[in-house]
This record gives structure tokens, C-alpha cells and sequence, in this order.
């Protein structure tokens, strides 16, 4: 089947279902969500698309998306949460654990010896969604009690402002908490309401959230000892991917970590990093 026929075929489907969603809408769609966030969204992202802003035309009172296009105009407030719906957002308590584990046992440790006399600690959790993983860091970090006086500090940003707010709220559903290993489950409580888990304040202190486009300047200046961007760069263009990693290393401290999901890889990307095994990297 040609391109032009699938194209009518999904109109066709489109306008069919309870909102109208044509090829040209959603093309605009596309393009600003490549100009706002670096998001790459193909052809075949159309159901997405639509599932997810649905629920938008609907609380707005909009028929159709050609409607909805014409109300993403520059300084429009629905920008924001048209961001926030294209934003995936999956995570999880210890979400590839290996990376949890190589960071306590090998990670750690190198740090504390090397920053010994500055009894500093930076990590950066770029991308953190919910905040399951800034907390993960933090967790392992508070297990190790030669980091005790240190002046150790975790940032976590995220695009999206509703998940930056679910992350600093810090409580979750038992069901999300099962993930925690058995070890670690010491640093969370129980919440008023029920079937519910917060995070203690001990390891919630340790984290600063902040909204963050990764495409647009930076306020902070580093020097970071590790980062995670874990998940966020599959969905770049290798031009965004190359000026994105360019900058991790830029405020990473010499010999600093970057971890990165496991379906990502930075081969013909960048030149900045060195491999440690299972989509782990240290600056040259």
C-alpha cells in the first residue's frame, strides 16, 4: 500500500472516532512538539497521539484537532499541557537494577575516595518522570554510611510539570513501592491514605525537582560526578542526541559517570565517553 493511500485510509479513520484528527493536524502537532522538546514523533505515532490528547479536547470543549492546533499559538498556557500528554513518562523503583547495584559497588566507593578532601557529591537524574529514580539513587546513596556528613545532593528534572510535582510529593501505591529491594524498603512509611507509601524525609531532602527542557539553557553549572539520562535520548534525532551528550560531558566532573537506558547507545554520537558495560560510561 502507498503512503498516500494509508494516509486517506487514516483520515478516513479519523474522522470516524469522536474527535476528527486529519494528517495535517497531526503533522502540526508533530513539528511543534519537535520545536518545544527535541521529539521525534514518525507516522506511526498517530494513535498515540490522538489516545493522548483526547482527554484535552474534551475537558476544552474542542471538536476537532484541527480546533485544537489553532489554540497552540507561542505564549498559549495549553503548550504546557500539550507537553506534558506527548511526554512519555515510564519508570519504576529500581528500573534497570544492574546500574543501581554497579553504582554501590563500584561507583561509590571511587567516589568517595576521590572527593575525600571536598566531602562533596552531585548527581543529576535528567528525565526522572515520577521521581522513582532520583529516589532509587538516593536509597543506595543513604545505604552507604561513609556518606553520612557528606554534602551530597541528587537533582532531578524533568520536562513534564505534572510528574516534576508527583516526584516531589514523593508517595506512591504499594503496588509501584514492590519493585524496592527487600533492603531498601527501610526508607519508606506509611502514608495516611490507604494502599499508599511515602518516602521518608531523610532520603526525600536529598533531591532538589525543578522543570527542565533539556533543549534550552541550563541555570546549573555543575560540576556533576554523575548523571542519569536513562530512557530520554531514544526519542532525539542523532543531531539533538550529539549537542545533548556534548553538554552532559561539558558539566560532568573529569572522570565522571553517565548512565543511559538500555536501548540507547552513544556509539557514532559521541566521542566524550568510554564504556563500562551495560549502557555505562565514563567521561575521557
Amino acid at each position: 500500500m502507498n503512503s498516500d493511500l494509508q494516509k486517506y485510509n487514516q483520515m478516513k479513520c479519523y474522522a470516524s472516532r469522536e474527535f476528527e484528527m486529519t494528517y495535517s493536524s497531526f503533522t502540526i502537532m508533530r513539528d511543534i512538539a519537535y520545536q518545544l522538546t527535541g521529539i521525534v514523533l514518525s507516522d506511526h505515532k498517530q494513535n498515540m497521539i490522538y489516545a493522548r490528547l483526547s482527554r484535552r479536547l474534551r475537558v476544552l470543549g474542542v471538536n476537532t484537532f484541527d480546533e485544537y492546533c489553532r489554540l497552540l499559538t507561542v505564549g498559549s498556557t495549553e503548550l504546557n499541557e500539550f507537553v506534558n500528554a506527548i511526554t512519555t513518562n515510564l519508570t519504576a523503583f529500581f528500573r534497570e537494577e544492574h546500574h543501581f547495584k554497579y553504582l554501590k559497588a563500584h561507583i561509590l566507593p571511587v567516589l568517595h575516595k576521590k572527593n575525600k578532601h571536598s566531602s562533596r557529591l552531585r548527581i543529576w537524574s535528567a528525565g526522572c518522570s515520577t521521581g522513582e529514580e532520583p529516589y532509587s539513587i538516593a536509597m543506595v546513596l543513604s545505604s552507604q554510611t561513609m556518606f553520612e556528613s557528606w554534602d551530597a545532593k541528587i537533582l532531578a528534572t524533568d520536562l513534564d510539570s505534572s510528574v516534576v510535582a508527583k516526584g516531589r510529593e514523593g508517595v506512591y501505591s504499594e503496588e509501584r513501592c514492590a519493585s524496592i529491594p527487600l533492603q531498601y524498603t527501610q526508607y519508606l512509611q506509611p502514608h495516611l491514605a490507604p494502599g499508599q507509601r511515602s518516602v521518608c524525609d531523610d532520603i526525600r531532602r536529598k533531591i532538589v525537582f525543578k522543570e527542565l527542557n533539556l533543549l534550552e539553557a541550563w541555570p546549573m553549572k555543575g560540576p556533576f560526578d554523575i548523571i542519569f539520562c536513562r530512557n530520554v535520548v531514544i526519542y532525539f534525532d542523532k543531531e539533538t542526541q550529539k549537542k545533548l551528550f556534548s553538554r552532559y560531558a561539558s558539566l560532568l566532573s573529569d572522570g565522571g559517570y553517565l548512565f543511559i537506558g538500555h536501548s540507547e547507545n552513544i556509539h557514532q554520537v559521541s566521542q566524550d565517553f568510554k564504556p563500562l558495560g551495560q549502557t555505562i560510561y565514563q567521561k575521557i
